[in-house]
């Protein structure tokens, strides 16, 4: 058989383009060495894939920022305020994903959402009712040629032109069909273009296929591949989904003229159905995901070679016209076990990061690991060592208890809601912010000097209680209502907590792209998870002795715990989210003994793991996902106030689900998505007092406190908020400050409360 990789990481070993993009906007390298940065990881990551011995090699898998935006600048898919604006090309493309700011330029970026059911974030195509698109620029091209110049032969991956268009947000009255003739001539340049550049064969990226599709969404499919693929030019064409099954628009895709089709049979538990349920053209070639490219346990090889067999088995072509290869771009996984020298080495030989993936692939499929130096990476792993569903735990998993008294707090929500009010007295709109302040160089280098024993822990203790007290003093400053302490101590919202759990895992290298230049590193869970000590007590406490306000206490939720870690296989997820979540409620509860009042426990990722079918969600998910936070908070008296926090992803189809999540009130990414999610709390009747962002803190960009105001009164006319309830509506930022800059979120903090006192006063009056 052969093999494919649809995507390999693109930060490089060592976070090289994070680094590099930084120097960049902080104007320390020029727009060259930022493409040598970019080149040098390209070719690096084509080089490790030929020698691993990949078949089909990706190009213009490659983004400085997200291949969604790579597109819509390759298709000429850019708003007028960013065409006209007075801007090098590089500073535009970056424009679109951060904002701009300076002189007379003042532009707010796109808006960023998670893309499918993973922790990526991608750039949001804005269009007009008069673009035109055309092919704007040489990206793929240069890029295949620049491999091809190495000696490396690659298949260049496009987004394709279905799910650009089913994932854009339309401006003005023109939507998919109107864009149908414009988007079909480009790609009819595309194929024009790789034909004459000797190009033999493309990747086309079609994951909204594996979404719920209606009989109008399958036909406009149809529309644009049958006018698309009328002329290839002799380019053969390779059709690739992942993250679920292709069972709505299946019949479509056999009707129409690729020349191979990429099928995910992990998260796609249809797609082996569909290729036993019909006959599958023979003149075609089957790829079939059968490595876990989002998770990081090697491959139990006798139930992947099953697999494989029943896959052949099912479309009947023989093992030449069948490759093997990840379930999805290795995008989500990090990049290399190698520096991974202080794991378990036990727990070490069951791991496969990308490029163990590799030799996972090349192993499976006979043809060994060429230029492999038997270390981490050795393919021998994958035969002597059956991992994954059998040997994730060394120990029997603990049964996972959960009961409905658990799960439900008294007394219900409205009746809390007055008792916290005579508690808290808080004005009309009442302020606060996320949660983490800045991380500036001293808070990362307080941080290393403990890890390179400078400092012993006292004194880095100290240096953290100094640090509270100089952002409690900003906070009361300019008139917060509920305070955070800064979660100075934490490297990441989930690794903290897992360092302080049982049952976790941490790498040294295991970087994973968030978006841009936000690279997380995700903890693995391995064992069963249980709370060893209090992990925020004492700074919370500590905060809260410095200030008459209430300090809020600042955790992450189960859910989010579990989306945001590499989790084991060897039980449901379910049973993983109540056990965190029985974690997480003994520390809300040790909070609430020593006097904090305010408790957020944030579910940024609460949809991460949604499923992408709707039939599947409520019995795949939901239920559990909500039990497990309720089962965190539900212990607390009635006048403790609960919080939380979701970001980055569209909430309209579970708006109410995220209500019987039963927290206090509840923040939202609001301001990059033009506040779209008004409308829907306003439209389910949303009953959690809400705090919907003002403003975009991935943006470095400044609001203006005219903007803010602006904002806010929007949504006080959308909400319907009188004085009366002004106390459902806190004033906040989208998310938590940790990547922005100090002097810009200390400038951005205080227009928000001028704002917020403007329109308080305005409230005032109409009283």
């Amino acid at each position: 058989m052969k093999t494919a990789v649809a995507g390999f990481p693109r930060i490089g070993a060592h976070r090289e383009l994070k680094f590099a993009t930084e120097k960049w906007f902080r104007k320390e390298v020029s727009d060259a060495e930022l493409f040598a940065a970019g080149k040098k990881i390209r070719l690096e990551n084509w080089q490790l894939m030929k020698t691993r011995g990949i078949t089909s090699i990706p190009s213009n898998d490659f983004s400085f920022y997200d291949s969604m935006l790579d597109t819509a600048v390759l298709l000429g898919a850019i708003p007028e305020r960013f065409r006209t604006a007075p801007l090098s090309d590089l500073e535009r493309y970056f424009a679109l994903a951060r904002g701009h700011q300076s002189g007379d330029v003042d532009l707010h970026a796109l808006t960023m959402t998670k893309w499918f059911n993973t922790n990526y974030h991608y750039i949001i195509p804005e269009l007009e009712d008069d673009m035109v698109f055309t092919l704007q620029n040489d990206k793929p091209f240069n890029e295949y040629r620049e491999a091809l110049e190495a000696g490396i032969q690659t298949r260049p991956v496009f987004i394709g032109p279905f799910t650009f268009l089913h994932l854009a947000r339309y401006t003005g009255n023109k939507h998919r069909d109107g864009f149908a003739p414009a988007i079909t001539s480009v790609w009819k340049d595309i194929l024009e273009r790789c034909a004459a550049e000797g190009i033999p064969e493309i990747q086309i990226d079609e994951p909204a296929l594996v979404t719920d599709l209606s009989p109008e969404d399958r036909a406009f499919f149809t529309l644009l591949y049958r006018t698309i693929l009328d002329t290839t030019g002799g380019v053969r064409i390779h059709l690739h989904t992942a993250y679920g099954d292709v069972r709505d628009a299946w019949q479509e895709i056999l009707a129409l003229p690729f020349d191979s089709i990429g099928l995910d049979l992990l998260e796609g538990k249809k797609n082996l159905a569909l290729l036993s349920s019909s006959d599958f053209p023979q003149d075609k070639e089957l790829t079939i995901g059968v490595i876990n490219g989002k998770n990081v346990w090697r491959a139990e090889p006798s139930a992947t070679r099953a697999l494989m067999a029943a896959a052949a088995q099912a479309s009947g072509l023989p093992e030449s016209r069948i490759t093997i290869a990840p379930s999805c771009t290795l995008l989500h996984v990090p990049v290399s076990l190698e520096a991974e020298t202080a794991l378990d080495e036990t727990l070490l030989k069951r791991l496969s990061f990308a490029t163990e993936k590799l030799d996972e692939l090349t192993t499976l499929a006979g043809q060994g690991t060429a230029g492999n130096n038997g270390g981490p990476s050795s393919s021998s792993a994958l035969k002597d060592t059956p991992v994954s569903s059998e040997q994730t735990s060394s120990t029997p998993p603990r049964q996972s208890q959960d009961t409905s008294d658990e799960c439900t707090r008294l007394p219900p929500r409205q009746e809390r809601s007055v008792i916290q009010q005579r508690r808290f007295t808080f004005p009309y709109l009442p302020a606060t912010t996320i949660g983490s302040f800045p991380q500036t160089a001293e808070v990362r280098e307080n941080r290393a000097r403990l890890r390179r024993g400078e400092i012993d822990r006292e004194t880095y203790e100290q240096n953290i209680q100094a640090m509270i007290r100089q952002i409690i003093a900003f906070q009361e400053s300019i008139g917060l209502d509920a305070l955070v302490y800064g979660e100075f101590e934490r490297n990441d919202m989930v690794e903290f907590f897992g360092e302080n759990l049982a049952g976790f895992a941490f790498t040294r290298n295991g970087w994973v792209q968030s978006y841009g230049t936000r690279c997380v590193k995700p903890p693995i869970i391995h064992d069963d998870v249980s709370r060893i000590q209090a992990m925020t007590v004492d700074l919370a406490v500590y905060a809260q002795s410095l200030t008459p306000k209430p300090v809020k206490g600042m955790l992450t939720g189960p859910v989010t715990i579990l989306n945001w870690s590499f989790p084991r296989e060897d039980i449901p997820h379910r049973d993983i989210a109540f056990q965190i979540g029985r974690a997480i409620r003994e520390e809300v509860l040790d909070l609430e003994q020593h006097g904090i009042s305010i408790i957020q426990i944030d579910e940024a990722a609460f949809k991460e793991k949604l499923p992408l079918r709707r039939a599947d969600r409520e019995t795949e998910y939901l239920d559990w996902a909500i039990r497990a936070f309720r089962l965190a908070h539900s212990g607390v008296r009635p006048e403790t106030q609960i919080h939380t926090h979701m970001c980055y992803s569209d909430f309209t189809g579970i708006i109410d689900e995220i209500d019987a999540l039963d927290a206090d009130v509840i923040s939202f990414e609001a301001s990059r998505s033009n506040l779209s999610i008004l409308d829907t709390l306003a439209e389910h009747e949303f009953k959690t007092a809400v705090g919907p962002g003002v403003y975009d803190i991935h943006s470095p960009r400044i609001p203006p406190r005219e903007e803010l105001e602006a904002v806010i009164r929007t949504m006080i006319e959308k909400l319907g908020i009188t004085t009366d309830t002004a106390h459902r509506l806190w004033i906040n930022p989208d998310c938590g400050l940790k990547t922005r800059g100090t002097a810009e979120t200390e400038e951005s903090l205080a227009n928000m409360m001028a704002a917020t006192r403007k329109i308080r006063s305005e409230l005032s009056c109409d009283n």
